[in-house]
């Protein structure tokens, strides 16, 4: 903490070192003659702002003095200035106007252990977030978003024009209550946008809560290539988590109750997900509107080479579905998963191309699954002490998977994967049992 001088009525009060500030005036004083390596605090307090604050100076922090107990209203919040990197913002209840952007040639920045509920009014063809990522290297952490009712999202991975943010790490967050009730536009979670679906954003999104995700038939929407999505999971929501535009992204391990994946795009690997949903369509195969999309188009692609494997997909049926559109999915994989629901379990568009392999099913047909790519046989799929099914002992699942799939490694608790592999999530044994995240696990107060 730095020492800071403020002029007030002619006189220089000194603020001591370590002290919180006690305005946005001296907030702003305080980071102005900020050095790097200094932490400044805001005291306990609600404060309105009339103008921006701006942060134009590298290496600091910018926290509340208590997690949650700043809080800032009026017309704007923090701003960063051209270049600046290394910059934390911490702990802060944010309810002003505007919207939390890193621009692009800052790097760097964490916002962590904030609560935003923040008002961005919506601007025709604006695809932005509540937080903003347009620098490289940004980390978004324990953070809570919450109550918006209009269109847009609460986090948005966007870019310099024609490119796209790198290396984007959101992990901790909870995203909760998107009531937009408009067609299109009110996702969690946008990673990229149509025009920059075939750039590598490698955004690393894993073990965040989303609840309430109703703003968009897209919980988490995926707009970019190479990113992992992992570790996340959705409960009570409308939004699936969708692979809309891009291509080699990984989805692995995520924790899903009624709602699905879906996926667009060429070379996906998505294993190790537990998908339970008694409505229907837990993992939704995509068709297209054209083969292969080009780098600024927005309709759907045809999922090309697409893995689905390894995963535990419980529903009525049909549990695994297909899309619309002419263009079916073309040299994708069904392998080695567990799909228990009722009727005919697989529902594929004639004209697909899918290899199936080693999937046992209960309860329902195959469906449009021919009779080799599956056996039927109970799983023996027992609730744990944190509500999820796992295998139990003497399941026809346990050392039954076919085929070679060197990058499944571990399962979904995660536990490793060795020797001949289990069929579904879930690996039989050891010592880790998982557990779907709640709001202890996640947002500024949690671990």
């Amino acid at each position: 903490m730095i020492a800071v001088a403020l002029l007030l009525a002619g006189m220089v009060i000194a603020v001591p070192a370590g002290a919180p500030v006690t305005s946005l005036a001296a907030l702003q004083t305080a980071i102005d003659n900020a050095s790097p390596g200094d932490r400044i605090e805001l005291a306990d307090g609600v404060y309105t702002s009339t103008k921006a604050i701006t942060i134009r100076k590298s290496g600091i922090t910018v926290a509340a003095a208590h997690v949650g107990k700043a809080e800032i209203r009026g017309s704007a919040g923090f701003v960063f200035g051209s270049g600046v990197s290394d910059v934390v913002i911490e702990g802060f209840t944010l309810r002003h106007k505007g919207r939390l952007s890193v621009p692009v040639d800052a790097r760097k920045i964490r916002i962590t252990r904030n609560n935003l509920e923040i008002d961005v009014p919506v601007i025709p063809d604006d695809a932005g977030g509540w937080i903003e990522v347009n620098g490289d290297d940004v980390e978004v952490d324990h953070n809570t978003f919450q109550n918006r009712t209009n269109e847009g999202v609460y986090l948005h991975v966007g870019g310099p024009p024609r490119g796209i943010a790198k290396r984007t790490w959101a992990h901790h967050n909870y995203f909760f209550n998107h009531r937009f009730n408009g067609g299109n536009g009110g996702e969690s979670v946008r990673i990229g946008n149509s025009d920059r679906q075939q750039n590598s954003a490698n955004t690393l999104l894993e073990h965040n809560l989303f609840e309430k995700a109703n703003g968009d038939a897209e919980a988490i929407s995926v707009k970019s290539s190479d990113n992992v999505v992992r570790y996340n999971t959705i409960r009570d929501s409308r939004g699936f988590l969708v692979l809309r535009h891009g291509h080699r992204t990984l989805v692995d391990g995520n924790v899903l109750f009624q709602t699905g994946i879906r996926f667009h795009g060429n070379d996906h690997k998505i294993v190790n997900n537990y998908v339970e949903n008694t409505r229907d369509r837990a993992m939704v195969f995509g068709s297209g509107k054209e083969a292969d999309s080009g780098p600024t188009s927005k309709l759907h692609d045809r999922p090309d080479r697409v893995t689905v494997a390894f995963n535990t997909l419980l529903g009525a049926g049909p549990v695994v579905d297909s899309d619309g559109g002419p263009f079916k999915p073309k040299d994708c994989v069904l392998a080695n998963n567990v799909i228990q629901g009722s009727g005919g379990l697989v529902s594929m568009h004639s004209g697909s191309i899918v290899k199936y392999e080693g999937n046992i099913i209960w309860g329902g047909t195959g469906g449009a699954m021919p009779s080799n790519g599956y056996r039927s046989a109970d799983p023996r799929l027992a609730r744990d002490a944190n509500g999820l099914l796992h295998l139990s002992a003497g399941s026809p699942a346990i050392d039954a998977a076919v085929g070679a799939y060197p990058y499944v490694t571990t399962d979904f608790d995660p536990h490793s994967r060795t020797g001949k592999l289990d069929v579904g999530a879930d690996e039989f044994g050891g010592s880790v049992s998982r557990k779907a995240l709640t709001k202890a696990d996640v947002g500024p107060y949690a671990p």
